[in-house]
């Protein structure tokens, strides 16, 4: 993912009020590794039910205010519709967003399940089993990733052409 400034991330929103966009509370941009995200996911520290994500489609950033169910006592593990990932085991959450433009101010919202950390970049990252490859060639694992890094950005980019539907 190209780096972003923080005027690039509250711009980039797509279904949030001027005032959501500003009162967003943003994550420190100079300790990201830029190189290792296939999008930018972050939980608001000051309002823990929104959360925030921004993925890049055809080159553009593209923001999304999230929210979620207030959390409950124990873990929520699941498959997470974006990485997919079933070995991190991970909790996940229900997130919701209003669609952008005219439909969302309507009301209409769509959702999906996402890792509640939205760690999904490193968990597609992580060295996969061999059982997982079929193989123990570290070729295989490689290509392996790569294809678990292009799922993710193509899921993650679907989302957010479901939200741009008007």
């Amino acid at each position: 993912m190209n780096p972003l400034t923080e005027n690039d991330i509250r711009s980039s929103f797509v279904n949030a009020s001027r005032r959501e966009r500003s009162q967003a509370t943003l994550p420190d941009l100079d300790t990201l590794d830029w190189d290792s995200l296939d999008y930018l996911g972050w939980r608001d520290a000051k309002r823990p039910l929104n959360a925030y994500v921004v993925v890049e489609v055809a080159g553009t950033p593209t923001g999304l205010l999230l929210r979620t169910a207030p959390r409950v006592e124990g873990r929520r593990a699941g498959l997470c519709s974006w990485c997919q990932d079933v070995v991190v085991g991970v909790d996940v959450s229900m997130y919701v967003t209003k669609r952008a433009g005219a439909s969302g101010r309507r009301g209409n919202t769509v959702g999906t399940m996402i890792c509640t950390n939205l760690l999904c970049s490193q968990n597609v990252r992580r060295t996969p089993t061999a059982s997982e490859v079929g193989s123990d060639d570290p070729g295989d694992r490689q290509r392996y990733i790569e294809r678990r890094i292009d799922g993710l950005r193509e899921r993650s980019e679907k989302f957010v052409a479901q939200v741009m539907e008007q």
